[in-house]
């Protein structure tokens, strides 16, 4: 955990760093119908969301990670969208400021070591600084602003497909797969019949994004199912 909470700090100054050079938050971002400003914004909501989980972690009184659910979520980040990109800065920096002394409270005894992600997945309270650092991570990737996936040291981008393969391994709907890093790396998923392949930086970005420009397979890559 402490290494992510360090990965964490590294990678949400560089977050900073591009937000400060963004002037037209209107413009389209990678996440499909979402302006940069809706990603902003998202970053900045996600991070007081881990806060409550790791509150609760910490007191042991359970908290909605967003409360009023996924609609209100999802109607904070669109109002948001359409400020300033000076207010969005500005919000994007006090939220993961005031995350991060939370997060380090996670190395103390937890009362609840637990807690409920939306939707209702259940996490060991540890993982919220991985959790909190992959949306960081991605999320900067999608302002399309300069920053991309290949920046991303080598050790932390195979964390992220560990991670995102476990997560299409969980979806019924999964196609079989064998991906094969450039550096090395193979991972299978379901019976492993069609074989894609790519660097890490865009194994990672189809997985995630469904973006194919960063890997090679025969034919088209075969169809993710949402959600994975």
């Amino acid at each position: 955990m402490a290494d992510h909470v360090l990965a964490l700090r590294v990678h949400t100054d560089r977050l900073l760093h591009t937000a400060e050079t963004l002037t037209d938050p209107g413009a389209p971002s990678l996440c499909d119908g979402w302006t940069r400003g809706h990603v902003l914004t998202h970053l900045a909501r996600n991070a007081e969301a881990v806060g409550r989980l790791a509150d609760w972690a910490v007191t042991g009184t359970p908290q909605e990670m967003y409360p009023g659910g996924t609609a209100a979520r999802d109607a904070r980040i669109e109002e948001g969208a359409r400020r300033p990109v000076g207010e969005l800065r500005q919000d994007l920096v006090a939220t993961a400021q005031a995350l991060e002394p939370r997060l380090a409270a996670l190395a103390g005894e937890l009362a609840s070591p637990q807690v409920q992600m939306r939707g209702g997945l259940e996490v060991d309270a540890t993982q919220l600084p991985f959790l909190r650092l992959r949306e960081v991570v991605l999320h900067h990737a999608d302002l399309a602003a300069g920053f991309t996936l290949a920046e991303v040291e080598e050790e932390l981008l195979r964390e992220l497909v560990d991670d995102a393969v476990a997560r299409l391994q969980r979806s019924d709907d999964a196609p079989g797969l064998e991906l094969v890093a450039d550096e090395g790396d193979r991972w299978t998923v379901g019976d492993g019949l069609a074989r894609v392949e790519g660097p890490l930086a865009g194994v990672l970005l189809w997985l995630a994004r469904r973006e194919t420009g960063g890997v090679r397979s025969e034919g088209a890559p075969p169809e993710l199912p949402r959600g994975a």
